[in-house]
């Protein structure tokens, strides 16, 4: 598989879990549409992004000795 075959299909795989983790969980929607709007709200949510970013990518992999 081409490289930018890969790239455009994991692109449009993140875009379809998105769009039906929104039609899915529509309260998460709104609280993340009021976080864009609301100053004071939005430290948490990339506050949440970023623990769930080194949850998955972080947690597991140990030391490299």
């Amino acid at each position: 598989m081409r490289p930018r075959l890969r790239a455009l299909l994991s692109i449009v795989a993140l875009l379809s879990v998105l769009v039906t983790l929104v039609l899915a969980f529509p309260r998460v929607a709104a609280f993340t549409e009021l976080a864009a709007r609301e100053l004071r709200y939005f430290w948490w949510l990339i506050l949440i992004v970023a623990l769930a970013a080194w949850l998955i990518w972080g947690v597991g992999r140990g030391s490299k000795r």
